[in-house]
């Protein structure tokens, strides 16, 4: 179940109890397997939060501990602007996006950041590749946006690219992620070569799909990879700093590099390499305004993490905004 030894000693520190990965959450519960095998444990009132792919220290049926994350994929709850824990300790975060529709650079662009500010690796995965006439097109478009992206072209039907994946999923925890509709479940049936996810019908007009996934669910399949299925989800919250934001854009900051000023903020100062990369066409205005409007959301998480920023920075907005009607009184 994607055991290794950097939890080890972790697990050695601890006098009684043996380790268990969390399969399933079910709100009130969680499916744990042991090498004993499986069992659903209560969660107390007093139980930290706990991810699918958690590893924790269990004792018959109850929970000693969680064991150190090697990574965790969490997004912004867009209700409460709190983060959501979406899957632990995984390696590659598979963004699934399905060629039946528009493919949605943005989105990719979201669930990249995610993956980079979790610890893991981003990777797309292009779906139903047997509903077009070719996948050259919508891969393309994706590196002209990120130049570093690593794409899969596949098909759950004709199981086209299914090897190849499975290849990179070697000795690894791959979580599944992306809009409902986009393939995840038959992509993790392929991937399994068994039913283990059920599958709906996608509308025609607009390409919205049911949620035949209704829970996050790690599956073991074959070449020690661990493979978890996630819910499709309608709107990608960005809940990282802007330091990992930019680091999902190193042309970006490469063409920063060479700004005439340090802190150039990339807009109309003179000397600004990243417009004139916008000019010449080595920047696409599309990925530069995702660059953007990413640092806008990082900052705002940043603030609302901290609540004397936060506070801070209220107060300076009221003081520009008393200033700003003093100003137009006769």
């Amino acid at each position: 179940m994607g055991w290794s030894d950097r939890w080890e000693p972790h697990l050695a520190e601890y006098e009684f109890g043996e380790a268990g990965r969390v399969l399933r959450h079910d709100g009130t519960a969680v499916l744990v397997a042991t090498e004993k095998g499986s069992a659903h444990i209560a969660l107390a009132r007093s139980t930290p939060q706990i991810a699918v792919g958690d590893w924790l220290v269990v004792d018959g049926e109850a929970i000693v501990d969680i064991l150190p994350r090697a990574s965790l994929l969490q997004r912004r709850d867009p209700s409460t602007g709190d983060s959501q824990p979406i899957a632990a300790n995984v390696d590659l975060v598979g963004i699934v996006c399905g060629l039946d529709r528009p493919v949605s650079l943005g989105r990719i662009q979201r669930f990249t950041s995610l993956a980079w500010d979790a610890g893991a690796t981003p990777i797309v995965i292009l779906t139903k590749a047997d509903l077009v006439e070719g996948t050259v097109e919508s891969e393309e478009a994706i590196r002209h946006y990120d130049p570093a992206a690593e794409i899969f072209s596949v098909s759950s039907t004709t199981m086209v690219g299914i090897a190849n994946l499975l290849d990179r999923c070697v000795g690894q925890t791959l979580v599944l992620v992306g809009e409902s509709g986009a393939g995840k479940s038959r992509l993790l049936n392929a991937l399994a070569g068994r039913e283990l996810g059920d599958t709906g019908s996608v509308r025609q007009g607009d390409h919205k799909g049911r949620h035949t996934t209704t829970a996050r669910q790690l599956h073991s399949l074959t070449g020690n990879c661990c493979l978890i299925d996630t819910p499709g989800v309608r709107e990608v919250g960005i809940h990282t700093d802007i330091a990992t934001i930019d680091s999902g854009f190193a042309d970006i900051a490469d063409f920063a590099q060479g700004c005439r000023f340090n802190d150039c903020g990339h807009g109309s100062e003179p000397g600004c390499e990243v417009q004139s990369a916008l000019v010449d066409g080595r920047l696409s205005l599309e990925r530069f305004e995702s660059w953007s409007q990413l640092r806008r959301e990082a900052a705002w998480a940043e603030l609302r993490a901290d609540p004397a920023a936060n506070h801070r920075a209220n107060r300076q907005l009221g003081r520009l905004y008393r200033e700003a009607k003093r100003s137009k009184r006769p």
